[in-house]
């Protein structure tokens, strides 16, 4: 089920309360203290699943992470509540305090706890109890001191862990501190800053998305507590607001955070975030799901539906073999626990939400947690989900013999996320993932020190996953560690040494309040200029074709250093200027093909693009090993005219090929790097990391005129594969017998025709009338044809700059008929061929399919 933001706020601004919501639960009162034993039950779990052996593990990590912080409470020094947190100006130690005090409380709470120290204990509870009443006192109740650093803590996370713990001792806190409930309430209210009235304001950029999951939630615990059924009424129906599919032609409160038509989800107006922020909601909204349950206040039947389709057309394609992909990270791509970790939460979401489905819904959702399970490359760990009810849940769909594994998505699939400007591509044997960058989206997301080198991580990046590979050992944060910025794998970049935000500025963002655009650690202008900040070009986008893809790209400079050419931006504000490229990718079976044209840069400094980035264990066996244009074999590393080149690492059983289609002379490095993981993030451990670097690399001499580069990667490739691809194209307008053609690579017309699957793919990036191939092409557009000798035409049709209203495409010769297509599209005979009009206005990238007979 699809809700259009706009007919739900439509409908709630009528109506004051969505369907989905009943008019009224049958006893507020009894609805109200299920509320409270649902949310107690989905942390603490339940007599029944904490008997189950499953839990055992998660229930002593409770219990002995509460005695550590009962320990340190007695350690505790002045202005210290737990030792060594200091309190009183670090927002994220005062946050740290009350989490471990929700903490304690849980453990106190655990149905069936075997722990005589903590179980029902009113001493820790009392312990509990006077730590909220001295942190309220001294560091939190006095507004005016209050509000320093970082707003999440103050409007989501410290709110978040209050309500959590007054809801734990609830029974406490009314027999002997009943003032502390709506005491820590009136506080909660009043640090919503960004809201209305002490409440969610849906006009507010810092209310939307996942904050507003996390605001909401909390608002929901609050209402039940306080016997209001209105404050949980309001609350729901703010959430409510995270279900709408973004229309992004129809913004309702200028909000563009959340999912949208295609599978993306943004948040921060422009990042995309399915694999932090995306997660992160998905778990909120299954968690409210779960604490509405059995209450008048359930909407579970009509919303599960929603939350299905997020994670079969937004999670799915992300997630290789248990691992997230990068390309959906934003700054938590230099966090050390993502990837597999990521997927965990994921996991018990898909466990819950199956509890809430039905017949075949519930089934797949189950199937699909036994295929994360069954081809993760590492152990998927129950005890690192929230509720000891869903360690039961996971166990008895492990156990369920009728249930079979199945991933979500099909064996080869192709998946254009151009709402976030990001691209997957899925065969068995790999997973390649594309991120791009636009006017629309940001290059990369910095913030709080975190992804301290970021700047060409949305320029093209791309990762090449193989199957049965531990993948940590090639991404993550060791990847972003030990590979330089500027050679990332697809990346463009000019020879220069950029310095991070901390480097420039002493402090982890730009601050010049005197400033007219008022930069702020959390102003817009910080946000546009610094922590994610978009390109220029309006051109990013592709088609999709069945199960293939081809993609284009304008590489621009982002806004900083447009505006600070402009004079828009303070003297002091360093801004970076980028190389130039126009750049396309053609997605295949086997192959991953790569064409840039006008790689350059304007003032002449020298350029270098990564052909690829791969990283291995110092210690494993790497052999790179390829053939010269003119036949003789090469051994790497080194500098070279290559026609192929293979990389492997035997001890890993990996291997990838590199087919150079048109290119200069290629330089093939592999260097031993040792970095401490604290160059990504200032908050790392500061843990030394040792890889070997593969580079594949085409340089670009300083002050050379732009240049043209033409090449494909081969997953999974051995020897005879790459020789058996001929010397497909010389670079000087003649092939051999390989399947690959290039038949254009300049900045207006980029295409490849793949003769044995018979594929036509092109991408054009200027006004005009583009030839090539039998098709004419009018104005910027991708387009993929595929011919079946004695078969039908298919053509697929998108506008990557999303905003031309109709596309065209002529196809020369015999004239064709619509045998069947998407709506919108018009078939007509023309002389010369047949005329194909697409009717792309308000399409936002999506592709339109038709199927034409002769």
């Amino acid at each position: 089920m699809e809700i259009s933001r706009r007919f739900l706020l439509s409908a709630l601004s009528a109506a004051g309360l969505l369907t989905v919501i009943p008019a009224r639960p049958a006893n507020a009162a009894a609805d109200g203290a299920r509320l409270l034993s649902n949310t107690v039950a989905v942390f603490a779990g339940t007599a029944e699943s904490n008997a189950r052996p499953e839990t055992a593990v998660k229930l002593a990590a409770v219990e002995n992470r509460a005695r550590a912080h009962l320990g340190s409470m007695d350690a505790a020094g002045p202005d210290e509540l737990f030792a060594g947190l200091a309190l009183g100006a670090n927002e994220a130690n005062l946050s740290t305090a009350f989490r471990q005090l929700y903490e304690i409380a849980l453990a106190t709470r655990i149905p069936g706890g075997a722990a005589p120290d903590l179980h029902q204990s009113a001493a820790a509870q009392r312990r509990v109890l006077d730590g909220l009443v001295r942190l309220h006192e001294q560091y939190y109740g006095d507004q005016s001191r209050g509000y320093y650093g970082n707003w999440f803590h103050w409007e989501i996370g410290i709110s978040q862990h209050i309500s959590r713990t007054l809801v734990l001792l609830d029974d406490r806190v009314r027999a002997e501190r009943p003032e502390l409930l709506p005491t820590y309430v009136a506080s909660m209210d009043a640090y919503l800053r960004n809201g209305l009235n002490g409440d969610v304001n849906l006009d507010s950029r810092f209310h939307t998305g996942a904050n507003l999951a996390d605001i909401t939630t909390n608002r929901i615990l609050q209402g039940a507590l306080l016997g209001d059924e209105s404050r949980i009424r309001k609350a729901l129906t703010d959430q409510l607001t995270v279900f709408a599919t973004i229309d992004p032609y129809r913004l309702n409160h200028g909000v563009t955070d959340g999912y949208y038509a295609d599978g993306s989800f943004i948040q921060h107006a422009s990042v995309a975030y399915t694999g932090s922020y995306g997660k992160g909601l998905l778990t909120r909204i299954v968690q409210t799901l779960k604490i509405l349950g059995g209450t008048g206040f359930a909407h579970g039947a009509e919303l599960v539906p929603t939350v299905q389709g997020w994670v079969r057309n937004g999670f799915a394609p992300l997630i290789f073999e248990g691992w997230m992909m990068e390309i959906v990270k934003g700054r938590a791509v230099s966090r050390p626990d993502t990837g597999y970790t990521d997927v965990t939460v994921v996991v018990e979401a898909v466990v819950d939400l199956s509890s809430l489905a039905s017949g075949a819904d519930a089934t797949a959702l189950k199937s699909y947690v036994k295929h994360l399970r069954a081809t993760s490359r590492a152990a998927l760990d129950p005890a690192g989900f929230v509720s000891p009810v869903s360690i039961v849940r996971y166990a008895d769909i492990l156990g369920d013999d009728s249930v079979p594994p199945a991933d979500l998505n099909p064996a080869s699939r192709s998946v254009a996320f151009n709402a976030m400007d990001r691209n997957v591509h899925r065969r068995p044997g790999y997973a390649f993932a594309l991120a791009r960058s636009s006017e629309r989206i940001s290059k990369y997301e910095y913030m709080s020190g975190e992804n301290l080198m970021p700047w060409f991580q949305g320029d093209g990046a791309y990762y090449l996953y193989l199957a049965g590979q531990d993948q940590t050992r090639a991404y993550g944060v060791d990847y972003f560690t030990t590979v330089p910025p500027y050679g990332l794998a697809g990346v463009t970049a000019p020879v220069e040494q950029r310095r991070s935000i901390p480097e420039l500025y002493g402090k982890p963002y730009y601050d010049d309040s005197g400033h007219p655009l008022n930069f702020t650690s959390s102003s817009a202008s910080q946000n546009t200029y610094v922590y994610f900040p978009c390109g220029t070009a309006r051109h990013s986008g592709g088609a999709v074709l069945g199960a293939y893809g081809a993609i284009g790209m304008v590489q621009s400079g982002d806004v900083a250093h447009r505006d600070k050419a402009a004079g828009v931006l303070p003297e002091d504000f360093v801004a970076y200027r980028n190389a130039t490229a126009t750049k396309s990718w053609f997605l295949f079976d086997d192959e991953i093909v790569v064409l840039a044209a006008g790689v350059g840069d304007t003032t002449g400094r020298a350029v270098t693009t990564t052909v690829d980035a791969r990283t291995a264990a110092p210690d494993d066996r790497l052999a790179v090993t390829g053939m010269l244009r003119d036949g003789r074999p090469w051994n790497g590393p080194g500098t070279a005219d290559l026609r192929w080149l293979r990389y492997a690492n035997a001890t890993r059983g990996a291997a990838v090929g590199y087919l150079f289609l048109d290119t200069p002379r290629v330089r093939v490095s592999l260097d031993g790097v040792t970095r401490s993981r604290r160059v990504v993030r200032t908050s790392n451990p500061d843990t030394a990391v040792s890889r070997t670097v593969l580079g594949v690399t085409c340089d670009l001499a300083p002050g050379a005129r732009p240049s043209r580069l033409a090449y494909a990667l081969v997953p999974n490739a051995d020897e005879a594969c790459l020789r058996s691809y001929g010397d497909r194209h010389r670079g000087d307008g003649s092939d051999g017998d390989g399947p690959l053609k290039i038949l254009a690579n300049t900045p207006c017309l980029q295409a490849v025709t793949h003769t044995r699957l018979g594929l036509t793919a092109v991408n054009s990036f200027a006004p005009g009338r583009h030839e090539t191939a039998g098709m004419r092409v009018e104005g910027p557009a991708s387009v993929i044809v595929q011919r079946v000798r004695r078969g039908p035409t298919t053509v697929a049709v998108a506008d990557p700059t999303m905003g031309r209203d109709q596309v065209s495409v002529l196809v020369r010769g015999r004239s064709l008929r619509k045998v069947t297509s998407d709506d919108g599209i018009r078939v007509s005979r023309v002389p010369g061929g047949t005329r194909l009009d697409f009717d792309t206005r308000h399409a936002y990238g999506r592709s339109f399919t038709v199927v034409l007979r002769g």
